[in-house]
């Protein structure tokens, strides 16, 4: 029958001169294994505390059918304890047994880690730690080394605890004890002893085995330097050692965080083939790799493959998705992926509104960045002056205007961050835009007040603000602040010049050709020969505008040729206006006015300003005329126009509800569509007869 004997008392544990593992034996025979082959130096404490286990055959080790009845029945005979030999025979079966030996196990295993923290607590010389070891009451064996050094976690004691017990105990693997010293360096994220420890390990000729490396690697990977964990890496072949899938999923993250990111992703190729085990650190690496690459797709993919694989997002992976969504410019992918992080428990932290306001300031959804913006104030967490400007500068594109007047006060009340020329300058913008010339100004003043100099974007809005509310002497003096400051004024500063042009009266409009002139000659020219009727020679017009298109930025053509197209509508030389329009087309500026179907002609006017926009309605028209009343082609069912349904950010009306009055004045057909805002529909029997009506009466202007 299989007994074991136990020790009648925990305490003689600490003076048993045997082992741990020795402390059970079993009858009649049992084969032991090695406790040093079975070791993992890369197992947490608890794992550690197994090692302490028997490695022989277990108390609950299965009894065989013919054994068990006997077992069952039999009487056990209880030896009577002498004074030379103290042990009961316990039925391994028994309730009794296990009690026993886990009381004797936490004994000893609460021994050492008592024995641990005083190493940890003694001042870091040798003759202080040899007395602690020493002062432990019972002999160490090399696994209670293991248990010690892997519970300890001062780096500065842990190397003079492994020399004396190297030299103490000379244990039958050095590189075990070096390998749980090397897990104190990691938890205190200590690379520089890991590394003098390793050339140690070299000098004693201690060859290190996979868990030296793969601990090593680990500590570089933790201590934020993961070129040196690649160099570990790569080391390891030189001493014969072949990294296991744990380690290579690590090298993922340690690749990708070092800027190989081929390797990286090579290997998470591999991985996925494999089927390798990754954690949630190495996936936010792959988000961070395919979102510095700009390939938003790939970033989305990794989360699904994540969630797909079981592993848990976790808030770090959250917060670089919803980066890599504003960078990306899809705020409806960083709201989904916000409900996400809500859904699953996690509570938003700073970097995480951060990155919301980032997505939605930058896509322009202004409420749902405020929304963000009012709850971060309402945790109690502040912004950085790079959040404010983002918000401000949101406010400043889509004219919110109370909004910004909102963030600047809170921003010039917050302790944290003073305004920058950022501030100002969106600031301003929101004021020029809205007209709101006082408040433009005020807040100019601030900004010079806060030792800031008025860049040239700055003082442009300043212009577009005098020029809305048409304070032209404004206008001009401000222009000549410029060339003082020696500024040299840029496309969108002259194109800015235009737009105010375009609001002036036509009796000051000559204040303002001077300044075009000094700023832009070419543009002043082709402005010059509109506002002082010079007719010149026939395609001299053509060729002066052809050249300033020429000369401009393909950013700023478009404007450039709406505001001199409006210019002409208002000097009502319409004429004028059509060659300009005629030249946007040439030039592809203007694509795609007219569609032409077999059910519908349509004009879009969506991308052009209003006057613009009768020009091109006014070409249209004659089209159709000459179409239907002189080549006699058949018009298709429906024709329409298409205006668009938004509005100007910084007006009440679009370009659908002045067409809407205009197309009134003109007594046209077309009316708005109930199922398609922004367009304009008639039929064609309504469109030649309105057509036929006009040339009979002699309307020739749209």
């Amino acid at each position: 029958m299989s007994f074991h004997h136990l020790c009648s008392s925990p305490s003689s544990l600490l003076h048993d001169p045997l082992p741990l593992c020795n402390l059970l034996s079993v009858y009649p025979k049992s084969t032991p294994r090695s406790f040093l082959c079975s070791y993992n130096p890369n197992s947490s404490p608890f794992h550690s505390r197994n090692l302490l286990q028997v490695t022989h055959v277990s108390v609950q080790e299965a009894i065989p059918q013919s054994e068990k009845s006997k077992l069952d029945d039999a009487d056990l005979p209880i030896p009577t304890p002498t004074a030379s030999k103290s042990y009961v025979w316990v039925n391994p079966k028994s309730p009794r047994a296990s009690q026993l030996r886990r009381k004797s196990y936490d004994s000893r295993y609460s021994s050492l880690i008592k024995l641990a923290e005083s190493l940890d607590a003694c001042k870091p010389n040798e003759a202080d730690v040899c007395d602690v070891i020493t002062g432990f009451g019972g002999k160490l064996f090399e696994q209670d080394a293991v248990v010690t050094l892997n519970n300890m976690t001062n780096p500065e004691t842990a190397p003079l605890v492994l020399n004396n017990l190297l030299e103490t105990m000379k244990p039958s693997r050095e590189v075990i004890l070096y390998n749980v010293t090397l897990k104190v360096f990691r938890k205190s994220k200590n690379l520089e002893k890991s590394e003098k420890l390793f050339d140690e390990m070299l000098e004693r000729g201690v060859k290190p085995d996979n868990a030296t490396f793969t601990t090593i690697i680990s500590c570089a990977r933790q201590s934020g330097v993961p070129k040196r964990a690649v160099e570990w890496f790569e080391k390891m072949s030189s001493f014969g050692c072949e990294p296991d899938n744990v380690t290579l999923a690590a090298m993922i993250d340690a690749y990708g965080r070092a800027g190989n990111v081929e390797m990286a992703l090579s290997l998470y190729d591999r991985a996925r083939t494999e089927k390798w085990r990754i954690d949630a650190v190495t996936f936010s690496t792959l988000i961070r790799i395919y979102g510095v690459s700009g390939n938003y797709d790939g970033c989305l993919n990794i989360y699904e493959e994540m969630k797909a694989l079981g592993v848990k997002p976790n808030l770090i992976i959250y917060n670089r998705l919803l980066d890599s969504m504003g960078r990306a410019k899809r705020p409806w992918q960083a709201k989904i992926i916000h409900k996400d992080l809500i859904s699953n428990g996690f509570t938003p932290n700073w970097s995480t509104y951060a990155a919301l306001i980032r997505a939605y300031g930058r896509a322009r959804y202004g409420d749902d960045a405020l929304v963000i913006y009012r709850e971060m104030k309402e945790k109690g967490l502040s912004l950085t002056v790079i959040l404010y400007n983002t918000l401000l500068s949101m406010c400043a594109d889509i004219g919110y205007v109370d909004e910004a007047f909102e963030i600047f006060q809170d921003m010039k009340n917050c302790e944290t961050c003073d305004p920058d020329s950022w501030t100002f300058s969106s600031l301003i913008t929101v004021y020029s835009c809205s007209g709101r010339v006082s408040e433009a100004e005020a807040a100019l003043l601030q900004m010079r007040e806060a030792g800031f100099e008025p860049t040239l974007f700055v003082l442009t809005s300043v212009i577009q603000c005098y020029g809305k509310a048409k304070q032209v002497d404004d206008v001009v003096r401000t222009f000549d602040q410029v060339l003082e400051l020696g500024i040299t004024p840029d496309d969108r500063f002259c194109g800015c010049l235009l737009n105010v042009m375009t609001q002036t009266p036509s009796e000051e409009i000559g204040k303002l050709v001077g300044c075009v002139e000094k700023a832009k000659p070419k543009l002043g020219q082709v402005v010059k020969m509109l506002v002082e009727e010079q007719n010149g020679e026939e395609g001299v017009f053509k060729k002066e505008t052809s050249e300033l298109i020429d000369s401009i930025g393909s950013d700023v053509k478009k404007a450039y040729l709406n505001c001199l197209i409006d210019l002409c509508v208002n000097l009502n030389k319409l004429e004028r206006a059509c060659e300009i329009l005629q030249l946007g087309l040439e030039y592809d500026i203007y694509t795609g006015l007219q569609s032409k179907s077999a059910t519908q002609w349509s004009l879009h006017l969506k991308s052009l300003s209003l006057g613009a926009a009768l020009t091109a309605l006014h070409v249209w028209m004659n089209d159709l005329s000459e179409a239907a009343l002189e080549s006699g082609e058949e018009f298709p069912p429906l024709l329409g126009i298409n205006t668009g349904h938004g509005k100007h950010k910084y007006s009440d009306k679009g370009l659908a509800a002045v067409f809407e009055s205009h197309l009134k004045e003109l007594n046209a057909p077309f009316h708005e569509a109930p199922d398609k805002v922004g367009w304009f529909l008639t039929t064609s029997v309504a469109a030649k007869a309105w057509l036929g009506s006009r040339r009979s009466s002699g309307g020739v202007s749209a």
